[in-house]
C-alpha cells in the first residue's frame, strides 16, 4: 500500500475523469450571506454523478481493483452507497450496498435506482458496516469501504487537484468531515500549501476528539448530519494527512446547518443535504472567520435530500 501523495493523486485523475464530472466552481457575494465581504468560491460537487463527490472514490476502487464475479460491497450512510452503485451499474459490476436505518429516503432511493442489492439494517453506519462485513466474509465480494481505503482517498483527492486548477490563489479551503475520506484526499493534494480547515458537527466531533487523542477513537455520532457525517471514527489512512495538512478543525452546531441549508437555497437555489450545509456553515454562524481578503472556498459535497423540505 502506497502512500496518498500529491503526485498519485494527478496519476489517478486520468483513469476516472471520463466517468465523473467536473463541477463547477462559482464565485459568490459572501455579504448575501450577511458576511463581510471577502472573495467566496463555491466547489458545487453536489452536482456529481450519483449526488456527492464519493463517486470519485468509487470509480477509482472499481477501476483499478481486481473485482470478483460477485461484485462488490459497501456501506454507507447513503452517499458512498449512492456512489458505489452508479459506478457498478455503468461499468456492469453486481453490487450490494448496507445502509443504517438513518440514511435519508433520497438516498436508498438514489441507491435502489441503480439497481444494487440494497440491505438497510442498524441504527448507525457502524452498525451497517459489521452487516456488510460480514456478507464479504460470506460472499467473498471486494469491500469498497466510504472512507478508509487507499482508492478512496486518491479518488477524493481530485477534488482539490480542480479547485486548484480552477483556483490557483486559493487560501482556505474548508471541508465537512464524516470519515475523513473527502478532507483527507484534499489535505494530501495541499500539503500544506493551503489552509485546509475541517467543520464537523458538534454531534458527531470524530476529527477533533482524534486530533485530541492523538489517533482514532470512537465519537458520538448523531445529529442533524447523521447519515453522511456520522461514523464511529475517522479512517486510520487519513489521520496521518489531518494531523500534518488539517490546519484545525471547527465545530458547528445542528442549528446552524440547518440555517445555511436554508440559506443556500434562499440565496442560490442550491439544494444542499446538512452534511453538505456544515461547511458552509462555519462561515454562517461565524465559527470561521476568514481575515479581510483572505480567498476562501467551500466544497459544497452532496446534494441527496429531499427538496421540498425547504419549503415547509
Amino acid at each position: 500500500m502506497g502512500a496518498i501523495t500529491r503526485d498519485r493523486i494527478a496519476s489517478c485523475y486520468p483513469l476516472i475523469k471520463p466517468y465523473i464530472r467536473r463541477t463547477p466552481l462559482i464565485r459568490v457575494d459572501s455579504t448575501d450571506f450577511d458576511l463581510a465581504s471577502f472573495p467566496l468560491h463555491l466547489k458545487l460537487e453536489l452536482y456529481q454523478h450519483s449526488g456527492s463527490f464519493k463517486a470519485r472514490g468509487a470509480f477509482l476502487n472499481l477501476l483499478t481493483r481486481q473485482v470478483p464475479k460477485v461484485g462488490v460491497a459497501a456501506a454507507s450512510g447513503g452517499n458512498h452507497g449512492a456512489a458505489v452503485a452508479y459506478a457498478a451499474m455503468k461499468l456492469g459490476i453486481p453490487a450490494t450496498i448496507f445502509v443504517p436505518e438513518v440514511s435519508s429516503p433520497a438516498k436508498i432511493e438514489r441507491i435502489r435506482s441503480y439497481g444494487a442489492d440494497l440491505v438497510v439494517t442498524g441504527k448507525s453506519y457502524a452498525e451497517a458496516l459489521e452487516a456488510c462485513v460480514h456478507w464479504i466474509e460470506e460472499s467473498g465480494a471486494l469491500s469498497v469501504h466510504a472512507f478508509d481505503q487507499e482508492e478512496t482517498l486518491l479518488g477524493q483527492g481530485s477534488v482539490g487537484l480542480e479547485l486548484e486548477e480552477d483556483s490557483p490563489d486559493v487560501d482556505t479551503v474548508l471541508v465537512a468531515v464524516g470519515g475523513g475520506g473527502l478532507i483527507g484526499g484534499i489535505a494530501a493534494w495541499f500539503s500544506g500549501r493551503v489552509n485546509v480547515i475541517g467543520v464537523e458537527p458538534e454531534t458527531a466531533p470524530t476529527l477533533a476528539k482524534a486530533l485530541a487523542a492523538g489517533r482514532p477513537v470512537d465519537a458520538e455520532a448523531g445529529g442533524i448530519a447523521a447519515d453522511s457525517l456520522a461514523p464511529r471514527r475517522v479512517g486510520e489512512l487519513m489521520f496521518p494527512l489531518a494531523r500534518d495538512y488539517v490546519k484545525q478543525v471547527v465545530l458547528v452546531k445542528d442549528q446552524a446547518i440547518k440555517e445555511t441549508q436554508q440559506a443556500l437555497w434562499n440565496i442560490l437555489r442550491v439544494v444542499a443535504e446538512p452534511g453538505a450545509s456544515a461547511a458552509m456553515a462555519a462561515l454562517v454562524s461565524e465559527r470561521y472567520q476568514p481575515r479581510p481578503e483572505e480567498r476562501v472556498a467551500v466544497i459544497l459535497s452532496g446534494s441527496n435530500t429531499v427538496a421540498v423540505d425547504f419549503n415547509r
